[in-house]
């Protein structure tokens, strides 16, 4: 299916629905931003991903199904079902496969949570939002493609600034350079997934207090 096509499916597909039609739960969806492939891993701009490994243990969720451009994995939590997902579309397409999220789980803005890295952050620093805009990040430049007005809650992860001389796109694709940048991110990573449960369990204004209160 083309972008396109699939942006035709989401805007008229999911206006003002908060349950998918063909599911008895309401749906809660939680993307971490990153690129797939070991090539990857570990690196800065694939903090999204680290957190949803996170949730992924902490919920002890199934194994996951490959479908809609994305790593999916479902979780029953009470009355409500939890999609954790890690976008294959590479960083820089993730809006396609947030159009497909969306548009599959008949879900609202408001129920989408995005978690990424941030250069503009202190490295481990976390900070949510109910909406925003796009920033200087590319992933979330993709998904307001797909949701223009940035309506959507959002929870940034601080990796700094690239240093004197360093390129961006070799920081964001870099891995810790030491021990304590390390030690920061886990704890933010920590950090971030006990947001994106309060966010669903408790809602955004009570997981906003919980992410921007850091250390």
């Amino acid at each position: 299916m083309s972008f396109t096509h699939a942006l035709k499916r989401f805007f008229s597909g999911i206006t003002g629905n908060a349950h998918n039609t063909s599911m008895d739960k309401e749906t809660f969806l939680i993307v971490g931003l990153g690129n797939p492939g070991s090539k990857y891993a570990g690196t800065r701009h694939n903090c999204g991903f680290a957190v949803i490994d996170r949730l992924v243990r902490e919920l002890n969720a199934p194994m996951p199904k490959e479908k809609l451009r994305g790593m999916i994995y479902e979780i029953p939590d009470g009355d409500r079902r939890i999609v954790l997902c890690k976008p294959q579309t590479f960083m820089n397409s993730s809006g396609e496969c947030i159009a497909e999220l969306l548009h599959w789980y008949k879900c609202p803005s408001d129920h989408l949570l995005v978690i990424y890295d941030d250069i503009d952050l202190p490295i481990g620093k976390t900070r949510m939002r109910k909406a925003g805009s796009s920033g200087t990040h590319n992933g979330m430049r993709s998904i307001q493609t797909v949701l223009p007005q940035g309506n959507f809650p959002r929870i940034r992860i601080g990796v700094g600034a690239q240093p004197e001389g360093w390129d961006l796109v070799d920081w964001v694709l870099g891995t810790p350079r030491s021990k304590e940048e390390l030690e920061a991110l886990q704890q933010a990573f920590d950090r971030a997934a006990a947001c994106a449960l309060d966010f669903v369990r408790k809602g955004s204004e009570h997981a906003m207090q919980l992410c921007n209160r850091n250390p």
